[in-house]
């Protein structure tokens, strides 16, 4: 099994101490498994749900479009490519009959 670089110096010299991983250059330590999870973004629903990218989900409320005289009709459909970590719009969507658009999760539900 390849371990993997150093995230601190990227050296390559790593070695296994029970669960961490030791640097021997920078002696950075750190638990592989945890850094996994620190990684991933997540974004809840309206109820709760746990979103992921290619989810499916729907509106749950008119959401006008800035700088348009367009308006999202509850109940459109939209397909999750990818989540961010912003504060205002963290869903990357693909919205039918509109487009591209970034949405606020706390306005959809998982379909």
């Amino acid at each position: 099994m390849s371990l993997p670089v150093c995230p601190s110096c990227a050296s390559e010299y790593v070695y296994q101490d029970q669960s961490n991983l030791v640097c021997p250059e920078c002696a950075y330590e750190w638990n592989p498994e945890e850094k996994r999870a620190e990684e991933t973004i997540t974004a809840e629903d309206a109820n709760g749900t746990m979103l992921v990218d290619g989810d499916k989900v729907t509106v749950i409320k008119d959401l006008k479009i800035k700088a348009s005289s367009q308006i999202i009709k509850i109940g459109t459909k939209a397909l999750i490519r990818r989540i961010k970590d912003a504060k205002d719009h963290q869903l990357d969507c693909k919205v039918d009959g509109v487009g591209e658009m970034m949405i606020t999760a706390k306005f959809v539900k998982k379909a």
